[in-house]
């Protein structure tokens, strides 16, 4: 009855030697490339993506920024049009709509917002 007991004991301790020599688990996600690029709004990011702010803007002046796009004729036109199906990745369903008919402008239509948008700022 020893023996055996005693080569139960040795099998117990090789699977616990074997389990703790285990690679470390893979499924850990790496850290984003670029931290601060997740803390600034989506509606900043867009309009940044799209050239119409700045990187610096504070983020209220983007959100300000972000409803005059929103309200422009041409994006609200667009806007209807998008596809409900497609999804952008990292983008709430809330500017969804406006994201796409971003990406959906020519560069030239997206400088003749931006300077649009500029002359509804200068008239008080």
């Amino acid at each position: 009855m020893g023996p055996h007991k005693r080569q139960r004991n040795d099998r117990i301790e090789k699977t616990c030697q074997h389990s703790a020599m285990k690679h470390p688990k893979q499924s850990k996600r790496a850290p984003p490339t670029h931290p601060s690029a997740l803390a600034v709004p989506s509606y900043h990011r867009i309009l940044v993506k799209h050239g119409l702010i700045e990187k610096t803007l504070s983020i209220p002046d983007a959100y300000e920024m972000f409803l005059k796009v929103g309200a422009d004729p041409e994006v609200h036109k667009l806007r209807r049009k998008v596809a409900r199906g497609n999804r952008i990745k990292h983008v709430p369903a809330l500017y969804l709509a406006t994201a796409m008919a971003l990406q959906g402008m020519t560069k030239q239509e997206l400088e003749a917002l931006k300077l649009r948008i500029e002359k509804k700022a200068a008239i008080p």
